[in-house]
């Protein structure tokens, strides 16, 4: 199983993002993927397909763009980027303030989702990732293990 603190390095975050619209957003989700080393360039393309087809807008002001199961050939290693909009992006069907990219190889970004779910369906939680001003914060949320 995946874990979030093995996935999410603190240069893949980025707390001032301003992007024109959700395009624009995935590209730059992409583009994080590609620097880090995780997919190939090609990977992006597919990301931009999948929003094309499907939102991955997941409610809560955070949205979760990744590949299409094509794309999956494009994909080097599990990564996650998080990029916040103070400002928002409009995704169509509700406003990203957090964008966080993701790259898996075969199932394994089904564990990343599941994780990334348990904070979106705590509206404190949820709250503070949108509002997170400090790369620590946003590593803490995405990491921390929530009390059973």
């Amino acid at each position: 199983m995946a874990e979030l603190g093995g996935l999410l390095d603190p240069s893949r975050i980025r707390l001032d993002g301003r992007a024109a619209d959700r395009t624009a957003a995935v590209r730059q989700a992409g583009e994080l993927l590609v620097a880090a080393g995780a997919v190939r360039p090609a990977y992006t393309d597919s990301m931009l397909e999948r929003e094309g087809s499907v939102s991955t807008y997941m409610g809560e002001g955070v949205a979760i763009p990744h590949g299409t199961a094509a794309g999956r050939d494009e994909v080097l290693a599990d990564a996650l980027t998080v990029v916040r909009y103070p400002d928002g992006v409009d995704w169509g069907n509700g406003t990203a303030h957090v964008v966080i990219g993701i790259a898996a190889l075969g199932e394994g970004h089904l564990p990343v989702l599941a994780a990334l779910a348990d904070v979106l369906v705590d509206p404190d939680r949820a709250a503070r990732l949108r509002g997170a001003t400090r790369v620590e914060d946003v590593l803490e949320l995405l990491t921390a293990v929530p009390d059973d």
